[in-house]
C-alpha cells in the first residue's frame, strides 16, 4: 500500500491497522479495514452535533474563535465537512458573516465549487479522508491567494498511547496527521504554518510572487 498523501511505499506498521508514513509521518490506516459509505454514514449519524449545544460550542470554539478574529464579515468562507450540525458556521452566520457549507453526506450539494473563497475550515474532518492529497489539493483550487485554512483535528504525538487512543479506536479515521505531516503539507503545497497546536492548525496560502 502506497500513503495516500505522498505516495510513499507502505511497509513499516504501528499496529495491525496502521502504517507509519516515513516521507510525510502520517498514520495511515490499510485500506482492507476502510468502512463502506452506508457504515461511515450510519457512524456520524450517531453524533450528536446540536449546534445549540453550549458543550459542541466549547469543542469547535478554536476554529471559530479564530475566524472571527483573522477574517471580516465582507469575505467568503467555506465549511468543508460540516457533517449534522454546522454548528460554527450558525455561528458566524449570526455574526454577519458569509459562509457556504458542503458535506459528502449530509449537504452534498456540488455548488460550492464555483466560488472562491477567503478561507475554508474543517473541524474534525482531516483524519477521515480516504485521499488527503486529492482532497487537500482540491480545496487549494477553491481557497484565494493569501487564504487561510483552519483545521482542527488531533495530531498524534509519540507520548501518546498509539493503540489505546480515542483517535485511532474510531473506525471512521484513516489518516491521522502529526506536525511532521504539517510541516510536509506546507513545504509541498509552498502554504506558511501561521498556528500549529495539537488541535488547530492554520495554514496560510502564499501570494504568488
Amino acid at each position: 500500500m502506497n500513503c495516500t498523501l505522498c505516495d510513499t511505499i507502505l511497509d513499516k506498521m504501528a499496529d495491525d491497522y496502521y502504517f507509519i508514513c516515513p516521507t510525510c509521518g502520517a498514520y495511515v490506516k490499510d485500506k482492507k479495514f476502510f468502512l463502506t459509505s452506508q457504515q461511515e454514514k450510519e457512524r456520524y449519524q450517531e453524533h450528536n452535533n446540536d449546534v445549540n449545544d453550549i458543550g459542541y460550542q466549547t469543542f469547535t470554539s478554536p476554529i471559530t474563535n479564530a475566524i472571527i478574529t483573522n477574517q471580516n464579515k465582507m469575505q467568503l468562507g467555506l465549511d468543508y465537512g460540516s457533517g449534522t450540525g454546522p454548528v460554527i458556521s450558525k455561528q458566524l452566520k449570526d455574526l454577519g458573516f458569509q459562509v457556504k457549507l458542503y458535506d459528502f453526506y449530509f449537504y452534498p450539494n456540488q455548488e460550492y465549487i464555483n466560488y472562491q473563497y477567503d478561507y475554508i475550515f474543517s473541524c474534525e474532518v482531516f483524519e477521515h479522508f480516504h485521499n488527503p492529497k486529492q482532497e487537500i489539493e482540491k480545496l487549494l483550487l477553491l481557497l484565494k491567494q493569501g487564504g487561510h485554512f483552519y483545521i482542527m483535528t488531533h495530531l498524534y504525538q509519540p507520548k501518546i498511547d498509539f493503540t489505546n487512543w480515542y483517535y485511532r479506536n474510531d473506525p471512521t479515521h484513516v489518516f491521522i496527521f502529526t506536525s511532521k505531516t504539517i510541516e510536509f503539507v506546507a513545504r509541498k503545497y509552498n502554504l506558511i504554518i501561521e498556528e500549529m497546536t495539537d488541535r488547530l492548525i492554520i495554514l496560510k496560502k502564499n501570494l504568488k510572487k
